[in-house]
């Protein structure tokens, strides 16, 4: 297709809008349209796996920068817990506040 000359190309490009035009008269005919998509269906735009596996990994670069940058300054954490005695204890009063309230559930019985 580059080694066409400006008139080959002037006489494609008329005869491209011909088969257009016969196209939306054809339709008009049939009363629908002839495109595959069908009418009021919009075009949709895709991306190929290539695409999206290359976004993904320049994102998952920029994160790995950001996390890179927090994690020298500050060292995590260890999650708390609590110990055995203190878990008794909590436990305890629970079982209080219950016994308390169903017992008052009973005397208005």
């Amino acid at each position: 297709m580059t080694n066409l000359s400006a008139q080959q190309l002037r006489r494609a490009a008329d005869i491209q809008e011909k088969i257009v035009a016969l196209k939306d008269e054809l339709a008009r005919y049939l009363g629908g349209s002839t495109s595959s998509r069908g009418p009021g269906r919009p075009r949709k735009f895709g991306m190929s796996a290539a695409g999206r596996a290359r976004i993904a990994a320049a994102q998952r670069a920029r994160w790995a920068k950001v996390n890179a940058a927090k994690g020298s300054a500050a060292p995590k954490s260890k999650k708390r817990t609590m110990n055995a005695a203190a878990r008794a204890k909590i436990a305890a009063a629970a079982r209080a506040r219950w016994a308390k309230a169903k017992a008052a559930g009973k005397k208005s019985l």
